[in-house]
């Protein structure tokens, strides 16, 4: 029997193109009209517990009332103003809030406004650095199952994850090496070793200590500063894509805290704003900025868009940063660590879940699954649709399951999400 839809699914149907869905084949979308803390609220006030932090961008949780305070107060002061010849007190103090977390050596925050931008910024710092410098540089340097977003840059920059195939032709060559998992660090270091010396590359791009979209594949601090180390003695900028694993989704502030030799250029979004509004930056050394400085205005990084720095923005994740630091959000984010670790052990015992891992407040495991374990085995919807029938909004990649929720999650609430993962487990349905 098809399912009777809402007036704002059949209106959605009309005229919205969603992303990451086949149309063709999609349920329609669930329609959300609250939400609240680490929960969502569907139009009949059904409650659905958001374990995937909306995309990864959730932090400190939904509606938080500081942080709506801040917008709307800036709203009504300065919502927007052009970036290119003026500036503003939010951008700047988001600015100085930020840059004390970041490596000592990063002194400048260029601002956008998403991940991907974020990224493509940092390659064309990273290419002009050496174009102002007059050094010939042609190859960037990233990991094989990389993710760094949807642009061309950040999708050439990106592994062959399958997402991509139609733009293959038209994507700019990249290099990729084998990223350093337990028991493969030395041959990684070995590849990255050979292509320095048989390239001219300006650059290595990589997601630190855990891949999102490719897998939530974890490797070790320890093997990242040998990558790292590898770089700075062959005079090749390292860019630290923390636009997922920043913001305490690690356990630190940043991925890079865990590191001894620290990245040229961090990019972040995502949790800069809590997912209340699209900003990233890219942050640099004052080395990199300076190479920029010139009489010579061909040498300006000629980069921007309408909403850079965008006042409101900044506000949002100043508030952001604000309650991240408070006590309290820290104390929950010990717990959230302390909770996926006991349930980490708790899956140990199951035959039909492997590789079970954990970086800070993210929990990940692979269902074993018949065919290969990609983005696109079909267990992943089956998976997805057993959670959000039991009101748990889990996003599998693939076979991959994750747990990767706002910081606030009470402990009933991780409960009930870990409940469903054993229940599936059990079912003898996957």
């Amino acid at each position: 029997m098809k399912e009777k839809l809402t007036d704002l699914q059949n209106r959605d149907a009309a005229v919205i193109w969603h992303p990451y869905t086949q149309h063709a084949v999609a349920k329609p979308p669930v329609p959300i009209v609250r939400a609240n803390g680490a929960l969502l609220y569907d139009e009949n006030d059904r409650e659905i517990i958001d374990a995937v932090a909306s995309w990864w961008t959730n932090t400190i949780g939904h509606a938080h009332p500081y942080l709506a305070d801040a917008v709307h107060a800036q709203m009504l002061e300065l919502e927007h103003v052009i970036f290119a010849g003026f500036t503003h007190y939010p951008a700047v103090e988001l600015a100085e809030k930020l840059l004390p977390h970041l490596p000592e050596k990063h002194s400048r925050v260029f601002f956008s406004d998403s991940g991907s931008t974020a990224v493509e910024i940092g390659v064309k710092m990273a290419i002009q650095y050496f174009h102002n410098k007059k050094i010939k540089r042609k190859k960037l340097v990233t990991f094989d199952n990389a993710f760094h977003g949807e642009t061309f840059g950040a999708m050439s920059a990106s592994g062959d994850l399958g997402l991509n195939n139609a733009f293959a032709e038209h994507l700019f060559e990249v290099v990729r090496i084998p990223e350093p998992y337990s028991g493969q660090e030395e041959k990684s270091a070995a590849v990255l070793r050979e292509v320095l010396e048989n390239n001219d590359v300006y650059a290595f791009l990589f997601e630190p200590l855990l891949q999102g979209a490719g897998g939530m594949k974890m490797y070790a601090a320890a093997a990242l500063d040998e990558l790292i180390s590898i770089c700075c003695k062959a005079d090749v900028l390292t860019i630290a894509d923390e636009v997922m694993t920043g913001f305490y989704r690690t356990g630190k502030m940043f991925a890079s805290d865990y590191l001894t030799q620290k990245p040229d250029v961090v990019c972040l979004g995502k949790g800069l704003t809590a997912g209340s509004l699209p900003l990233a930056v890219t942050t640099c050394t004052e080395e990199i900025f300076t190479a920029f400085l010139s009489d010579n205005k061909k040498s300006t990084l000629f980069h921007g868009h309408s909403f850079t720095g965008n006042p409101t923005g900044c506000a949002a994740a100043i508030a952001s940063l604000e309650i991240l630091e408070q006590e309290k959000t820290q104390r929950d984010i010990r717990r959230v660590c302390r909770r996926q670790e006991e349930f980490l052990q708790k899956l140990k015992p199951y035959k039909n879940v492997e590789n079970v891992r954990r970086c800070g407040t993210i929990l990940a495991m692979d269902f074993k699954a018949e065919g290969k374990t990609d983005y696109f085995n079909n267990l992943r919807d089956r998976l997805y649709d057993y959670f959000l029938e039991r009101d748990v909004l889990l996003r599998p990649l693939g076979n991959v399951i994750y747990i990767m929720p706002p910081y606030c999650i009470t402990d009933g609430q991780l409960d009930k999400v870990y409940a469903v993962i054993e229940e599936a487990l059990e079912s003898g349905e996957f």
